[in-house]
């Protein structure tokens, strides 16, 4: 059966004044003026249609009412803070900073925070896309170049060389080109790799650690085709501005379809050819062993895994 309660302000503004016999060390307690107090405590007794105060000239007094009340209100107010010192304790409740490599953030993470925010409402989520990407020895921490500085847990991309971490690695990754359908006028084709004659190539010059990331020069050979002036192009420092680049029809880029899924998923972008090279360089979810199991670190790393599954 519903219960109708009075409200929880009354509750505790008379829970307080009953404790302190005072209207003022309430008052005190609970950040408000002594005639909040008085405000609140008699708004409770004409809910209730009881007194539960002797008002005395210097002094206040319960009544048999108040006194049979007050020991029980303050084993319910007990009993919340140890519900919400429970909560904290499990760690689900408070922030929690991911630090995330930039075009894994804007391309396929950030889109996804919705889900994660209606799963788990209690934590807060801040996202830090940092250009630092680790593939070497753990560094000083002086260096600036620790995997988890500065956050609980880190999404990044690299050979998943982190001594001291646990680092789980999220997904494969290949290099293939892709373009706009605006792109090709009238009848153009491109759907053999020798069509990218007279298109312009767009580069990818996300920083890695490797010189044999595999590039234009490097695809174009293992596709068989020659005379192709690789140099030429636009070049973009990281991975998202490559892929806007395709899906604005500037040319044709050679970088990672798993970060353009959106794009090719609606239409926007395309991936025309088979040959895909394998990244050395690959997603890894990295974190300090000791604190893995921590309730914010393993929720969200149970979410992004299964967002990755269903990606797959």
């Amino acid at each position: 059966m519903s219960i109708r309660l009075p409200p929880l302000n009354s509750l505790r503004a008379f829970e307080a004044a009953a404790r302190h016999l005072s209207f003022k060390k309430a008052a005190e307690e609970l950040h408000v003026t002594p005639a909040a107090i008085s405000h609140q405590v008699k708004a409770l007794e004409d809910y209730l249609g009881v007194q539960l105060f002797r008002r005395l000239t210097r002094a206040l007094e319960l009544t048999q009412a108040a006194q049979s009340l007050q020991p029980k209100l303050r084993a319910g107010f007990d009993s919340l803070a140890e519900a919400v010192s429970d909560l904290s304790e499990k760690g689900l409740a408070g922030p929690l900073t991911v630090g995330v490599a930039p075009a894994f953030a804007v391309k396929w993470l950030v889109p996804r925070l919705p889900g994660f925010a209606a799963a788990h409402p209690e934590i807060d989520l801040r996202i830090s896309a940092s250009l630092h990407l680790i593939d070497v020895l753990r560094h000083a921490a002086a260096a600036g170049n620790e995997p988890t500085q500065g956050a609980d847990l880190t999404i990044r991309f690299g050979r998943g060389r982190y001594p001291g971490f646990r680092a789980d690695k999220l997904c494969s990754t290949l290099v293939t080109p892709i373009y706009s359908p605006k792109l090709l006028r009238n009848d153009e084709r491109l759907d053999r790799p020798q069509d990218l004659r007279g298109h312009t190539l767009l580069h990818d010059d996300t920083v890695y650690f490797d010189a044999e990331q595999p590039d234009w020069a490097v695809w174009l050979k293992e596709a068989g085709v020659a005379g192709i002036d690789t140099a030429r192009g636009p070049h973009f420092s990281h991975s998202a501005l490559a892929i806007e680049a395709a899906a604005d029809g500037l040319g044709v880029a050679l970088t990672l379809p798993k970060l353009a899924a959106a794009e090719l998923g609606s239409g926007r972008l395309i991936a025309p050819f088979k040959l895909s090279l394998p990244s050395k360089f690959t997603y890894y979810l990295v974190r300090e062993e000791a604190e893995s199991e921590r309730p914010r670190i393993a929720a969200f790393c149970d979410w992004l895994l299964e967002e990755l599954r269903r990606d797959s």
